[in-house]
């Protein structure tokens, strides 16, 4: 075998592909979600969450690499945690051809260690 050819070890040292490539496990959740942009402070729904993100259901496009601040409340096993951060939008798709509504995901460029703890141990209990 060439260097040039790949083989079995060579294939396991690259990238995944498609949703495989997400470093965090995430966990559906149906939660509100408060989401603050330039243009003021909206509410959403939660689709999933994980450690290094967010996705969620919101009224109105968000174009990619929009900063922006979030927060919500995740039930923990002591009642509930106010969880807050800032990210950018990785990626806005309408939800469908006749609903005016949008798939948006978040990577939390910042966040508190414990808010992440937090996630993941929500994460791992679902």
């Amino acid at each position: 075998m060439t260097p040039s050819s790949p083989n079995a070890s060579d294939r396991s040292h690259r990238p995944p592909q498609g949703r495989e490539r997400r470093k965090h496990d995430r966990a559906r959740a149906d939660l509100p979600i408060t989401v603050v942009l330039d243009d003021g402070v909206h509410e959403a729904k939660i689709r999933d969450v994980s450690r290094g993100g967010v996705c969620f259901f919101l009224d109105r496009p968000v174009p990619e690499m929009t900063a922006l601040k979030i927060e919500f409340d995740l039930p923990v096993k002591v009642g509930v945690r106010r969880i807050s951060g800032h990210g950018a939008v990785v990626r806005c798709e309408k939800i469908g051809k006749h609903v005016d509504h949008y798939e948006i995901a978040v990577f939390m460029q910042d966040m508190a260690t414990p808010d992440r703890d937090t996630i993941a141990e929500y994460v791992e209990t679902i």
